[in-house]
């Protein structure tokens, strides 16, 4: 070890701090400097360096006595201006690196260890398969009273001749030569040791010699099949329905993807939606807004209903018809039916219709435009 290095301000501790102290500094400092988690190798070196030293009583007692260590026994002189030492340039054996098993210490942050001394990086097992959204159109009677039906789903899945293995049949895949059918592969050496997913098997641990010829060795290939969607009463323009794993099927026994299917309901020729609540326009005459009238209409359930319509109803006024609506998706009960209504007024008069009209209007002597004057 080089001489001059303040192994305590490494690590950022006091001289007189405890082991623990020390020991927690350390792992510290190794996560924020580990090369796997963008730190300096330099740096990390240095810290590892530090640690070997002041985590062992012997190489600590010697450090603390000669501000530096040896490795061994201290030799002449050791400490003074320009004394040498064992492992420096031209000097011998030097310091020899203690390996440290730093899986446990950075697995919990990278979901696996780290080469050399620490523990093999784990390859993924089993994964989930990915979801898939598809849109199905239904019609407005369909989305209120539900429905089913089906909808052509391409997702992938284990192909059948090789069984998902990706071999050709009467083969298996065979254990990577390279990484030993660990899946990664080290960089550099000793303590510093970093592994890689292995280039030969892209971290898979297996290669296949004689690839499957339908599935091309992927060991799995696209289908299409037909999911039946059962839409629940009350569906909306828009809402999604999930399907759970009706997805794609996971990898090395994972589970399955979700299906999500999204709702296009297609207009209706004089009903409208508003979560559960319909609307629907009614057209009624002026003097059947004038007089009052009785009316029936149709209900989104296909049955009819009475409406009563007050003398005096202005245009747009809206009735409402309680527990009429659609049905209600997250809940008991059905929403309203609102009718708002719609007074026409006649494009033509007859000259008899015009008199009427004109008589009606001096008999009630209205200036219904006052307010504005």
């Amino acid at each position: 070890m080089a001489a001059g290095k303040d192994y305590y301000d490494i690590l950022g501790v006091k001289k007189g701090a405890s082991a623990e102290e020390i020991k927690k500094a350390f792992r510290r400092l190794a996560r924020k400097h580990h090369p796997d988690a963008g730190g300096s190798e330099e740096s990390f070196k240095e810290i590892n360096e530090a640690y070997e030293v002041l985590s062992d009583t012997e190489k600590r007692k010697q450090y603390d006595q000669y501000g530096q260590y040896f490795g061994g026994n201290v030799p002449p002189g050791a400490g003074a201006p320009g004394a040498g030492w064992p492992g420096a340039a031209g000097g011998g054996a030097g310091w020899q690196g203690v390996e440290v098993d730093l899986g446990d210490m950075f697995g919990d942050i990278f979901g696996g260890g780290f080469g050399g001394g620490g523990g093999a990086r784990q390859r993924s097992s089993a994964r989930r398969g990915r979801d898939l959204t598809y849109e199905t159109t239904i019609t407005f009677d369909e989305a209120f009273s539900g429905t089913s039906t089906k909808v052509e789903v391409q997702r992938a899945e284990n192909c059948k001749v090789c069984g998902g293995s990706g071999a050709k049949p009467g083969t298996s895949p065979k254990t990577c030569p390279t990484c030993s059918g660990s899946g990664h592969v080290s960089q550099g050496g000793g303590m510093f040791a970093f592994s890689r997913p292995c280039p030969r098997c892209g971290g898979a641990g297996t290669i296949i010699e004689e690839p499957c010829s339908t599935c091309r060795g992927k060991g799995r290939v696209l289908r299409v099949k037909p999911v039946t969607v059962n839409v629940p009463p009350g569906a909306t323009d828009g809402g999604k329905l999930r399907f759970k794993n009706k997805g794609e099927p996971g990898e090395n026994g994972g589970p399955a993807g979700d299906l999500y299917v999204v709702t296009r309901v297609k207009p209706h020729p004089f009903y409208t939606r508003d979560g559960a609540n319909v609307l629907m326009d009614l057209p009624i005459s002026f003097t059947e807004a004038a007089l009052g009238t009785e009316v029936t209409i149709p209900t989104p359930d296909g049955k009819r209903a009475k409406l009563k319509v007050a003398p005096g109803t202005q245009d747009g006024k809206v009735f409402r018809l309680a527990g009429k609506g659609a049905p209600k998706l997250k809940g008991k009960g059905h929403g309203d039916l609102r009718v708002r209504a719609h007074v026409v007024v006649p494009a033509k008069l007859s000259a008899e219709e015009r008199a009427l009209l004109e008589e009606f209007a001096e008999k009630r002597d209205e200036d219904l435009r006052a307010h504005m004057k």
